[in-house]
């Protein structure tokens, strides 16, 4: 007993003294041990938990790393709705956010501000940095970590309790025995990332894109083991609730709500009191004047920090005037997200080369120096066609700007011509297909209506003909170039089409070059002796291509529309197709018998019946289904037993109907496509470009040039939580 009660001493002062040695190293960033010493304390620990097993708790330093490995994450609510910030990116759009809320404050709410008002609270901002990482909910009962869980869609999160633990700057015990709920960010540090991704490429694995994709996708490790591999670090910077629990003589319990702090000031000052790591480059700011400049000072030495910023969070300093002027549908009107412009860099165009894509169209690439941008290496850059390389005047060798938001392939968007030497070379289109050799023409498209447009790199900056539109881009002539049918067959297999796992680029291009395939038909004919004696195949390998490829025999008219390859004819005019088959067939399709038989009658004036389907993509229809050669194809095909299955589409009711949506960015809480089959279960349509007839434009992070035409044509905006709750 004597032993036991000595153990249980050590373990007690073990505890306490690991929790301050962790506090001082990762919270204050002032470590007084070293490495050794810590985890020699931690043995020790350890060794006596084992042994005593009935001293164990769950705010023991031993158990950071101790939760077991789970099958899936556990769905829970938030006790307080997270809200996302609306976006400025621009002075002029932060004092446009003022004038909207002192118009609230003093209209609505009869606020006479800053003087002679019916409030003490001044007129302040809390500037806070917006780290780029992943937003964590953590819940504590008495002071012991409870709960920890994502932001989900605002209402229902992921609980992630075991892997946060694994992050040493979040206490498992607070300095107050109080039941409080805490908001922040967890992170990945810079050099962290680097060593990750070095790791990932020995296993593999593609390297994580930057801080914010790693944090995500440590955070969401269903073994808590490998979060705590990678080393994340933590800021709070929000108090949702925060109560008391006592007890009386009785041992009865009472709860009593205490008040929060009067300014988002205090509320840092006292999340660092309670152990909490707080970000310390945080700033009152008295006027928008003063958030500018520290707007300006943060986009100059954002690069030099260990942590992703995209930004600064500016907030009203007085929690009674955020109370006062409360939240709107998606967000709080106390608060913004001040954004900095997409990431640019300089680098040199070492080379300009042509890509041949699947309609025959010339695509000028700029291969470049290899340059760090908005988290990637880049070494290629779109020139789209030669209008716009004479637009910028881009020659080879020269010194130029590239910008790259998000996911969005990286751009040419400036020249820089004090640099040139005279060395550099001008680009000329080919007058032959570099890959078939044969003739190569700029195409002109005659349409029925057009609008004059406005200069512009779409429109290759030249003025349009009336009667006319001139595509900028210029097309190989000869249909049986190599290239085209490579990129027809690559696009007739991949995801959105026939899904065919295995068939990749570098195997269909292989196919082609054995003169196995000459035709996406000619796939249905592959046997496992066609494929077992070429070279990165064996007998396994060549069988599970071909299980793959009786798999996809079977597949839905709007992957199979879409896997054809039809120019103008996208996954959404795909769908716009299936749901109308009966108005343009005036018959029912029901397998690919009828659709050879019935949509080779179509003309392009019955395809326009179909709303949302325009003049190109129904000329496009009517010539290919027109084709002796495609529907030869098809018929092959169905010779071959490919099924094409009509889908019954569930329309839950109506209440998006005649609305038409475009998405951009990464969604949180569920894929495009799963988004995309809300909005047709509710009877939405889904286009891939904006235009001033799109009703709302759903914004994910790192949204693309899509949110900046949305802007421009004051397209209706929704984040993700209010296009969850708008379909709901």
């Amino acid at each position: 007993m004597e032993n036991k009660a000595k153990a249980e001493i050590r373990i007690k002062k073990l505890r306490r003294v690991i929790d301050k040695f962790r506090y001082e190293y990762h919270v204050l960033d002032r470590p007084e041990v070293s490495d050794e010493v810590y985890e020699s304390l931690m043995r020790e620990l350890r060794g006596f938990e084992e042994k005593y097993p009935e001293f164990r708790s769950s705010d023991s330093p031993s158990q950071r790393v101790g939760g077991k490995s789970l099958a899936k994450f556990e769905k829970v609510r938030h006790s307080h709705r997270q809200w996302s910030l609306d976006d400025a990116f621009s002075f002029d759009e932060m004092k446009k956010w003022e004038e909207k809320f002192l118009r609230i404050l003093v209209k609505r709410l009869e606020v006479r501000l800053p003087r002679g008002s019916r409030t003490s609270a001044k007129l302040e901002y809390c500037a806070e940095i917006k780290i780029d990482g992943l937003k964590i909910i953590l819940t504590y009962e008495k002071g012991l970590l409870v709960q920890a869980a994502t932001r989900g869609d605002g209402v229902i999160g992921e609980n992630v309790t075991e892997q946060v633990k694994t992050i040493r700057s979040v206490p498992l015990k607070l300095n107050q025995l109080i039941d409080i709920t805490v908001v922040g960010e967890a992170w990945m540090k810079k050099s962290d990332l680097e060593k990750t991704n070095k790791t990932r490429e020995k296993e593999g694995l593609p390297p994580f894109a930057n801080s914010r994709n790693a944090a995500a996708g440590s955070i969401r490790q269903l073994d808590p083991k490998i979060t705590a591999k990678r080393r994340l670090d933590s800021y709070i910077y929000d108090i949702e609730e925060i109560k008391l629990k006592t007890q009386n003589s009785k041992r009865k319990t009472t709860t009593q709500n205490l008040k929060l702090p009067e300014t988002q000031v205090e509320e840092l000052q006292i999340l660092q009191e309670l152990g909490f790591k707080v970000n310390p480059n945080h700033m009152l700011c008295r006027n928008l004047d003063e958030v500018q400049k520290l707007f300006e000072s943060w986009e100059h030495k954002r690069n030099k920090q260990e942590y992703g910023i995209d930004g600064i969070v500016i907030k009203i300093n007085s929690n009674e005037l955020q109370k006062k002027l409360g939240y709107t549908g998606k967000s709080p009107r106390w608060a913004v997200a001040y954004k900095f412009v997409p990431e640019k860099v300089t680098t040199i165009v070492e080379d300009i080369k042509v890509q041949v894509g699947r309609t025959g169209a010339l695509t000028p690439v700029a291969h470049l120096r290899p340059v760090l941008v908005a988290g990637s290496t880049v070494s290629r850059a779109t020139l789209h066609n030669e209008d716009e390389i004479k637009r910028l005047d881009v020659r080879i060798g020269d010194t130029i700007v590239i910008h790259k938001a998000g996911d969005v392939i990286p751009e040419v968007v400036e020249v820089l011509k004090n640099f040139r030497t005279g060395k550099e070379k001008k680009f000329h289109m080919p007058t032959r297909c570099p890959i078939c050799g044969g003739g190569v023409k700029k195409e002109i498209i005659k349409v029925s209506k057009v609008r004059p447009f406005p200069s512009s790199p779409a429109a290759g900056g030249i003025g349009i003909p009336q009667g006319q539109t001139f595509s900028a881009a210029h097309y190989c002539q000869n249909k049986k170039c190599f290239a085209v049918e490579k990129e027809n067959i690559i696009h007739f297999v991949s995801r959105k089409g026939f899904d065919i796992e295995g068939l990749g680029e570098k195997i269909v291009e292989q196919l082609m070059n054995e003169g196995l395939v000459s035709s996406f038909a000619d796939i249905f004919e592959l046997k496992t002796g066609d494929l077992e004696p070429l070279e990165r195949f064996a007998k396994k390998s060549a069988d599970n291509l071909v299980k793959a490829i009786k798999k996809a025999k079977k597949i839905e008219f709007p992957k199979f529309l879409y896997a054809l390859g039809i120019r103008h004819v996208g996954e959404e005019t795909a769908h716009l197709v299936t749901r109308n088959a009966k108005l343009v067939t005036r018959n029912d399709v029901k397998d690919l018998s009828d659709i050879i038989n019935i949509f080779q009658k179509i003309s392009a004036n019955e395809w326009l019946n179909i709303k949302g389907i325009g003049e190109k993509s129904a000329k496009s229809l009517e010539d290919w289904f027109s084709n002796k050669e495609n529907i030869e194809l098809l018929r092959k095909m169905q010779r071959l037993e490919v099924q094409v299955i009509i889908p019954v589409l569930h329309v839950t009711n109506y209440m998006l109907q005649g609305k038409s949506f475009v998405l951009t960015g990464e969604l949180d809480s569920m894929s495009r496509d799963e988004a995309k089959e809300k909005i047709r279960a509710l009877g939405g349509d889904i286009s891939s470009s904006v235009s001033k007839n799109t009703s709302f434009i759903v914004v994910g992070k790192n949204p693309g040039s899509k949110y900046d035409k949305a802007r421009e044509l004051g397209v209706k905006i929704v984040n993700e939580a209010e296009f969850v709750r708008l379909t709901k």
